[in-house]
């Protein structure tokens, strides 16, 4: 049985849909205990988990059943927050009718990031991953809510064409859409009445861990919020600051106060990572104390030490972006092994509450309903990218003036390739162009 679930997600071109983008089929075919739902949706202004838990219920807890059976595990959790009242009933429906003893909502804290997969398999389990480690290592696997869904869609054949995007920020009319894969990131922002501000910057993903794109980017597989935000707005300056700022505020500013590394979850979870350490070595020009600066690699780049805790604007989380790269380059490994036996004693006092969060952000004015709109979108034209996910970009297998239609598959795991995916059509048309990206326009 798991061999055909594997088959069918893989075939369906499955992947995170949110963060990197990890192929499903692989991180499914593995023996574990314990599945857990990603439906934290941890960072502020993003809705589209707790939209799709509420209106998918059914479809995304077949697919929790389905991933528990593929993997062996005997228990799965649903963890999600209080506060996702509609969700929570209609889940609660589903799984009285499908779900079975062995599946329970889990009810997690309204803290940030409760979505990181460390902190939610610690919430749910007790359990600590191990540094460097991922969720398998501990008997789990974590499953994105929309991902699930995709899983449960790949069992009937239906390939990943469409993504769930909340539209917020600086726009008219908040929303939540489910658009075809590929569309404009400009065209979701008409849809929710326009830009309140100009110039604007987007933010694709959440404020804390998103990236700056382009407004004629397209929408991913992994496009989970498309955040609208004036150019001047402190979320927006700190991505456009310079490395080379950062790296002399690191050398000059820095009080060594601590507050960085008692933010930080990887730290709260017993690992031996100390913002504050690495901060200290670089403004000390302490270059080569690799038992320090090798911290960042267990860093999860998450923006609580930088974007909330620190005073003095500085980044330690550029920090150690910049550090994992250097030491991409030159081939160093994480070293780092421990494993916790528990969390720090003060762990919970230093959680973070995500209306703390929101407000320091300066993001409250947007913090407003995003509701699913229930109108079909649909697209005149799409440009597909060839890698939406870890691993080998898929290879084309259509050519220009080809004829598609919507589900298609337009872009295949290369031969020889061990972490790829599968790309499909998401619109019926013809096809434009074929380079990196593959574009179709609707005919």
């Amino acid at each position: 049985m798991r061999d055909e679930i594997v088959a069918a997600v893989k075939a369906a071109g499955v992947v995170g849909a949110g963060g990197a983008g990890f192929p499903t089929h692989i991180k499914i075919d593995a023996k574990v205990e314990i599945v857990i739902v990603n439906g934290a949706e941890c960072e502020p202004l993003l809705r589209a988990h707790q939209h799709i838990m509420a209106s998918e219920s059914m479809k995304m807890v077949l697919g929790l059943k389905t991933v528990m059976l593929a993997t062996g595990a005997q228990r799965g959790y649903i963890g999600l927050k209080r506060k996702y009242a509609d969700a929570i009933t209609q889940l609660q429906i589903a799984l009285k009718s499908i779900g079975g003893q062995e599946i329970e909502l889990f009810f997690l804290p309204d803290i940030y990031p409760a979505g990181d997969e460390q902190v939610l398999v610690h919430e749910v389990t007790g359990r600590i991953v191990p540094e460097g480690g991922i969720p398998l290592h501990v008997g789990v696997v974590v499953a994105n809510v929309e991902t699930l869904v995709n899983v449960a869609n790949a069992l009937e054949g239906k390939p990943v064409t469409d993504k769930y995007v909340t539209v917020g920020g600086a726009v008219s009319k908040p929303v939540t859409l489910k658009v075809p894969i590929g569309m404009k990131v400009e065209e979701l922002i008409q849809l929710a009445g326009g830009a309140l501000v100009r110039p604007y910057a987007v933010i694709d993903g959440g404020p804390m861990m998103g990236k700056l794109i382009e407004a004629d980017a397209p929408v991913t597989k992994t496009t989970g919020g498309i955040l609208v935000l004036p150019v001047d707005h402190s979320l927006v300056t700190q991505r456009n600051t310079t490395w080379q700022m950062i790296a002399n505020r690191a050398k000059a500013v820095c009080c060594n106060c601590l507050a960085c590394t008692e933010a930080c979850p990887r730290h709260l979870l017993g690992h031996s990572l100390q913002p504050h350490r690495i901060m200290q070595a670089i403004g000390r020009g302490q270059a080569n104390d690799s038992e320090v600066l090798s911290q960042a690699l267990l860093c999860s780049e998450c923006g609580a030490c930088d974007t909330f805790a620190c005073t003095m604007g500085l980044s330690p989380r550029r920090v150690n972006g910049e550090l994992k790269k250097q030491f991409a380059k030159a081939g160093i490994k994480n070293t780092h092994h421990n494993k916790p036996e528990k969390v720090r004693f003060n762990r919970e006092y230093h959680l973070i509450p995500t209306k703390r969060l929101t407000a320091r952000l300066g993001l409250t004015q947007y913090d407003v309903k995003a509701p699913l709109s229930t109108e079909e979108v649909i697209a005149k034209e799409v440009r597909l990218p060839l890698s939406q996910h870890i691993g080998a970009p898929a290879k084309a297998i259509v050519k220009v003036g080809d004829y598609v239609k919507k589900g298609d598959l337009i872009g295949s795991i290369p031969e020889g390739a061990v972490v790829s995916a599968n790309l499909h059509a998401s619109i019926s048309g013809q096809i434009l162009s074929v380079d990196h990206s593959i574009s179709i326009r609707l005919v």
